[in-house]
């Protein structure tokens, strides 16, 4: 039997972000090059996308690469982004068939020309689906994000257009890269480790941490479905006591 079925469809998350970690490794034990595992993970993030549309999830992002990851060999970069281009062009019918919405968060214009060509490409053609939107963190870097959002709030406030006074989480929030979703209630990340590596910092204040065993292009449905039903067994009180939440949900 399917751990979906144990899945209360009442309490799906709405925002799923993932941490896909391990295809280096898978690769090793494979005794195959690194970029070996990298594009055996494509199969998993394909997996992760359907499982997550079909349990009703409206928004899954992806850390695909971070701005860390220019300083991998430049071999292994190259073929990184020669996969990406390859990726995208295969799975945009895939999206579009599951109704999902291709979206990008991250420092975009420092990718090669042909991932951005790639990138704007599918986004345009994935515009109209509403099922579920698919982020792809790409450059990106969450310190980064927090240094070009103070940015452009210091600028507004220099050109008079806000006070100082009136900045507030809310006003911070809407000048992240991720203005357009809700936070995510949950983070899953694989291969064992238990970082967040520079990834959502500001997003996940009260997100719930799911660290997985499994190197990433092992991460299939089930793997997915461990992690919901994991999420749905804690008591998420946002800073209020066990009797507050009980009490709200009685009423």
């Amino acid at each position: 039997m399917s751990l979906k079925e144990k899945i209360d469809i009442t309490r799906i998350p709405q925002h799923v972000a993932i941490i896909m970690d391990g295809n280096g490794r898978w690769a090793q034990q494979q005794g195959k090059l690194r970029v070996f595992g990298h594009h055996s993970g494509v199969s998993a993030v394909r997996a992760a996308s359907e499982a997550a549309a079909e349990l009703g999830i409206k928004y899954l992002t992806l850390y695909a690469f971070s701005t860390e990851n220019w300083n991998r060999p430049k071999q292994e970069v190259d073929d990184l982004m020669e996969l990406l281009v390859h990726t995208i062009h295969s799975e945009t019918a895939t999206l579009n068939k599951n109704d999902i919405r291709l979206a990008t968060i991250g420092n975009i214009n420092s990718l090669p020309v042909a991932c951005q060509k790639q990138l704007q490409e599918a986004i345009a053609n994935t515009a109209n689906n509403k099922r579920m939107t698919l982020v792809l963190a790409l450059s990106y870097s969450a310190r980064w994000e927090i240094v070009e959002a103070t940015k452009k709030i210091a600028q507004k406030v220099k050109d008079g257009n806000l006070e100082i006074s009136a900045i507030d989480a809310a006003i911070f929030s809407n000048e992240l890269s991720t203005a357009a979703f809700p936070d995510p209630e949950l983070l899953i990340r694989t291969s064992g480790e238990q970082r967040i590596s520079n990834f959502l910092l500001w997003q996940v204040a009260y997100a719930e941490l799911y660290f997985s065993e499994t190197l990433w292009p092992d991460f299939d449905k089930e793997e997915l479905y461990k992690a919901i039903l994991d999420y749905q067994g804690r008591e998420r009180r946002f800073g209020k006591t066990s009797a507050q939440i009980d009490t709200a949900e009685s009423s």
